[in-house]
């Protein structure tokens, strides 16, 4: 059972060991360059995809399924903070914190980012079901992590989660 990543025609199909890494590593990185609103959301859909709260083999997105924003600017903006996140988590962007060395995340990111390039938002006519509202985005950090995280739906970010479900 794996995870399902999908958009601009492709789609990345993951392991749900797969799934943490790529997860684990994009979201280092979008915690360190969130500024706006909606980067901040960008950062919710990330954490829910956080297999130990969700479920294995039960998180993934497609990126139509986004509410990219209303404007040609807005669109475009949003997708280059995708497009430099990826970027920033390709040049190994924190992975020191890791605690273990991703093989594939690389792949994992390339693969993604070939997605997100290949992918043409909708003209505003995205309804955006099953993206974070402005009221659900990511706003706290997990002060331990410095990652953001949804609080308050869920007590802590994806690090803290695998540390608790690694325990348990």
């Amino acid at each position: 059972m794996g995870n399902e990543f999908g958009g601009g025609g492709r789609c990345l199909y993951l392991s749900n060991g797969g799934t943490e890494v790529f997860v684990e590593v994009l979201m280092l990185a979008v915690s360190d360059l969130a500024e706006d609103e909606w980067d901040h959301r960008f950062a919710a859909l990330l954490s829910w995809q956080d297999q130990s709260v969700m479920g294995r083999g039960t998180v993934g997105f497609d990126l139509g399924d986004i509410d990219w924003g209303e404007s040609p600017v807005e669109r475009a903006r949003s997708k280059e903070f995708v497009l430099r996140a990826i970027t920033l988590a390709l040049s190994r962007h924190r992975w020191d914190e890791l605690g273990y060395q991703p093989p594939f995340a690389q792949d994992y990111l390339l693969q993604f980012r070939a997605m997100v390039e290949s992918f043409t938002p909708a003209d505003g006519s995205s309804s955006g079901s099953g993206f974070p509202s402005p009221e659900e985005r990511a706003i706290a950090s997990c002060a331990r992590h410095r990652i953001l995280s949804a609080l308050p739906h869920w007590e802590g970010c994806i690090r803290c989660h695998q540390v608790s479900a690694a325990v348990s």
